[in-house]
């Protein structure tokens, strides 16, 4: 499913036009990603949990040049975990 079916999926689900669905699902989106950059949890309870995690610094290997180990930085990845829920509904 893509964004555009998405919307749709919403606005029939919720009485919602279009335009209106994606106004919703766009502002949505805007919220997680503010609270992720602020390093905030935003949990939905029975769907899940977006996240965000850090990764330690390690060595790996140039792909084009497996001789080589090169140094990969630290980083912060967005993370999400599936509700016990969701995981129930999906292993049906």
């Amino acid at each position: 499913m893509n964004k555009a079916e998405l919307v749709t999926s919403i606005a029939e689900k919720s009485g919602l036009t279009k335009k209106d669905a994606e106004a919703a699902l766009n502002a949505f989106m805007k919220s997680v990603e503010e609270a992720l950059a602020k390093d905030d949890k935003v949990q939905l309870v029975g769907f899940g949990t977006f996240d965000v995690r850090e990764r330690k610094e390690r060595k790996g290997r140039n792909p084009r040049n497996p001789e080589e180990v090169i140094a990969i930085p630290a980083s912060k990845a967005p993370v999400f975990k599936a509700g016990k829920a969701l995981k129930e509904l999906v292993n049906l």
